[in-house]
C-alpha cells in the first residue's frame, strides 16, 4: 500500500494513531475514554480489519480487562474508604512519626505513604494524607517540602509498581505475569526507589524550595485527630496488608506444593486478587467499621459513596483494553515485536521507553500502562526467557516519568503545596522522573538475578 510493505504500513498506521490519540487528549481536550474509542476504531479501519472484527476486538479487549480489573478497583476503593473514614491512615502515620522522631520525620512520612498507598489510588491517598503533612509541619517546624516530597514518593512508587494498584494489575493481565512474584519484585524495587526520590531528594530540594503552605488549606485540613478514636496500629496494618500477604502466600504454595494438592488449590483460591481483596474488605467492615462504632447504615453509605469517583477510571481502563486488543488483532503488535527482536533491544528497556513516551505525551499513567503493555506484549512470545514480572514493573516505572502540565496530579500538588509552576517542576516533576529512572535501574539490576 502506497509503495510500502504491509509491515511498514502497519507500523506507520500505529504511529499516526498514537499521535492522533495524544492530540485528541492534549490539544482538543477529549475525554480519554472517548479518545481511546476513536483511536481504536481508526486503527481498525485503516489497518484493513473487517468491520465486524473491529467491533468484536474492541468488545473483547474492553470486557477482558474490566472482567478482572473492574472488580479489583471496586473492592480496593471500598477498602480504602473504610481505612480513610476510620482513621487507620492517621494511626499508621502517627505511629511511624513517634518511632522515627522529629529529626527523621520525612522518613516516617515516606513509610506511612508506602503502607497506606498499597490499597489506595494515588489521588485518594494524597487527599487522605495531605492533612498529616500540614499537621506534622506545624508541630515540628520542618519544611513542608521536606515532609511532602517523601509522602508523594511513597504514594507514587506503590501506585506504579505494586499490585493491587490498577496500573500493575493491567500490565499483569496483558503480559500474563504471576501476581505474587510481581508483588515481591515490586516491593523490592519500589522501596529503595521511593527512598532515593523521597527522603533523600526531598531533603536536598527543600534547601532551595522550603515551601509555604496555603494558610486557608492549613486551617481547613490540619485539625488534630483524636488518637483515642483511631484503630490500633497492629489492627490497621493487618487489615491493609492482608491482601498482599494472601497473594504472596499463593505464590509460595505454587512453588513448594505439587499441582493438585488440596492446600495449594485452597491457597490459589484465597490468594487470587479478587478473593484476597474481598477478604480484606470483609475484615475491614469489622476492624474499621463496627469495632470503631459505625452502624451498618453508615458503612453501607460509605461503601456506596466510594464507588462514584471510580466510574471514569474504570471506563478509561476498559477503553484502553479495547485499544490494546486492536493493536494485537490488527497485527501491529507483531510488527513491533519483530522489530524489537531484530534490533536486539532489551524488552525491559522497550517497555519502559514506550510507556514513558505515552506518559509524557498524554499525562495519564493508566493510558501509558495499558497502551505500552499492548504494544510490547508480542515481544514476550518472540524472546523466550523474558521475565514477564519485570516487564510489568518496567511498564509501570515508565508510566511515572515527567509529570507536567497535562497531568492532573501536577496541578493537585501545585495547589496544595502553594507553589509556582516552576517550583512544581523542580519538586514534583523532578521527583516523579527520579522514581521512573531509578526504578528502571533497579529493575535492570534485578533482571540479572531472577
Amino acid at each position: 500500500m502506497f509503495g510500502m510493505s504491509h509491515e511498514t504500513f502497519l507500523l506507520l498506521d500505529a504511529v499516526v494513531t498514537v499521535i492522533g490519540l495524544i492530540v485528541l487528549i492534549t490539544k482538543f481536550k477529549f475525554h480519554p475514554f472517548i479518545a481511546l474509542i476513536i483511536a481504536a476504531a481508526f486503527l481498525g479501519l485503516t489497518s484493513g480489519m473487517p468491520f465486524g472484527t473491529i467491533i468484536k476486538a474492541f468488545q473483547d479487549g474492553f470486557g477482558g480487562v474490566l472482567g478482572f480489573v473492574g472488580i479489583i478497583l471496586a473492592l480496593g476503593t471500598m477498602l480504602g474508604k473504610m481505612m480513610a473514614e476510620s482513621g487507620g491512615a492517621d494511626q499508621i502515620a502517627q505511629t511511624l512519626i513517634r518511632a522515627f522522631g522529629k529529626d527523621k520525620v520525612q522518613w516516617a512520612m515516606m513509610f506511612a505513604a508506602f503502607l497506606v498507598g498499597i490499597p489506595l489510588f494515588f489521588e485518594i491517598g494524597f487527599v487522605l494524607l495531605i492533612p498529616l503533612v500540614f499537621i506534622v509541619a506545624r508541630r515540628t517546624g520542618v519544611s513542608i517540602i521536606k515532609i511532602g516530597i517523601p509522602l508523594l514518593a511513597g504514594l507514587s512508587a506503590v501506585h506504579g509498581l505494586v499490585p493491587p494498584h490498577p496500573g500493575p494489575l493491567l500490565a499483569i493481565g496483558v503480559f500474563g505475569a504471576d501476581i505474587g512474584k510481581t508483588i515481591l519484585y515490586g516491593l523490592i524495587v519500589a522501596l529503595p526507589t521511593a527512598i532515593i526520590a523521597g527522603p533523600i531528594y526531598g531533603t536536598f530540594i527543600a534547601k532551595y524550595i522550603p515551601g509555604h503552605p496555603n494558610q486557608e488549606l492549613v486551617d481547613q485540613l490540619a485539625r488534630e485527630p483524636d488518637s483515642a478514636e483511631l484503630p490500633s496500629f497492629s489492627i490497621t496494618l493487618i487489615t491493609v496488608l492482608l491482601p498482599v500477604f494472601l497473594m504472596l502466600l499463593k505464590t509460595f504454595a505454587d512453588v513448594v506444593l505439587p499441582e493438585g494438592n488440596f492446600a495449594r488449590s485452597f491457597m490459589d483460591l484465597i490468594g487470587h486478587p479478587i478473593s484476597a481483596l474481598l477478604l480484606a474488605l470483609l475484615l475491614s467492615l469489622y476492624t474499621f467499621g463496627h469495632r470503631q462504632g459505625m452502624g451498618s447504615n453508615k458503612i453501607l453509605k460509605l461503601l456506596d459513596a466510594s464507588l462514584a469517583p471510580t466510574a471514569a477510571i474504570i471506563l478509561i481502563i476498559g477503553a484502553g483494553g479495547g485499544f490494546k486488543q486492536m493493536l494485537v488483532t490488527s497485527g501491529v503488535g507483531d510488527v513491533i515485536g519483530h522489530m524489537a527482536v531484530n534490533a536486539q533491544i532489551s524488552p525491559i528497556l522497550l517497555a519502559w521507553l514506550v510507556a514513558a513516551v505515552i506518559r509524557i505525551a498524554t499525562g495519564s499513567a493508566t493510558v501509558a500502562t495499558i497502551t505500552g503493555a499492548g504494544i510490547v506484549v508480542p515481544v514476550v512470545g518472540m524472546m523466550p526467557g523474558v521475565n514477564r514480572e519485570l516487564l510489568v514493573l518496567a511498564t509501570g516505572a515508565g508510566s511515572l516519568i515527567l509529570s507536567h502540565v497535562n497531568d492532573a496530579g501536577f496541578w493537585l500538588v501545585k495547589q496544595y503545596f502553594n507553589m509556582t509552576v516552576a517550583e512544581t517542576f523542580k519538586t514534583w516533576t523532578a521527583m516523579e522522573t527520579i522514581l521512573s529512572v531509578v526504578g528502571l535501574g533497579f529493575i535492570l539490576l534485578l533482571s540479572m538475578f531472577v
